[in-house]
Order: structure tokens, then C-alpha cells, then sequence
């Protein structure tokens, strides 16, 4: 248990130096847009940018829309390349539901949940070698 709360500790310092950006509120299932992440996750900007453009899920477009305004924060707030990043960390945290009632039999109603995702991505420098860290 304090190992991972030391990796967690380290990532959570590390974090400010990383280029990153977050898009919230999508009104997509956080669900359907983690089998999209779990695509791009380690792969270089310019590779998780081409299977993007490529996708057609629905939460694809949002998704690149997040990677590409993390790679342009790298590109003017750190100075580095698009072509040296690779996606560090991915991931879908589930946003405010939507509240919704659908009339049923009976006078009654069935409560509908319609959710949003906060989608976060983190970029970082690859090695010499061309890998990810």
C-alpha cells in the first residue's frame, strides 16, 4: 500500500511539469470513451492523433480534441515537440448525470441517467530511444 502512494505522490509533483488537458462535461459515457483511451494510451502524439482521426466511436472526436490541446499547451507553454510526446497517462473520471424521468405504466416513471465524462490526458518527453519512459 505505500508504494503505490508514494507513485502516487510522485505523479501528483510531477504533474505541473507534464503537459496536460482536461475537457469536462462531455455528454458522453465515461464507458464508451475509456475503450477509445485505452487506444492512444502509450502510443506517440502523432500515432494516437492518426487512430483518432480514423475511429468512428462517437467519443473519438472529443477525445481529439483533448490530445490536440494538450499537445498545443506542450508546444506553447513547455517549449517542447509534438514530435518527441507520447501519452503518458488517459483516462475517463464520470461527470454530473443528467437526471431524466420516462413515463412507464401506471402513472409511474423510470429514472434516466444520462452521464458525462471529464476526460483528462497527460503527454511526456520520450527517451532517446524513441520509447515511452
Amino acid at each position: 500500500m505505500a508504494g503505490n502512494m508514494l507513485k502516487k505522490s510522485e505523479r501528483v509533483a510531477n504533474r505541473k511539469a507534464r503537459p496536460y488537458a482536461v475537457a469536462k462535461y462531455i455528454r458522453v459515457s465515461p464507458y464508451k470513451v475509456r475503450t477509445v483511451l485505452a487506444l492512444i494510451r502509450g502510443k506517440s502524439y502523432v500515432e494516437a492523433e492518426a487512430i483518432l482521426s480514423h475511429i468512428v466511436n462517437g467519443s473519438a472526436l472529443a477525445v481529439k480534441k483533448v490530445l490536440m490541446s494538450a499537445g498545443a499547451n506542450a508546444e506553447n507553454n513547455k517549449g517542447m515537440e509534438k514530435k518527441d510526446l507520447y501519452v503518458a497517462e488517459c483516462y475517463a473520471d464520470g461527470g454530473q448525470m443528467l437526471k431524466r424521468m420516462q413515463p412507464v405504466s401506471k402513472g409511474r416513471g423510470h429514472a434516466i441517467l444520462k452521464r458525462t465524462s471529464h476526460i483528462t490526458i497527460v503527454l511526456d518527453v520520450m527517451d532517446l530511444k524513441g520509447e515511452s519512459k
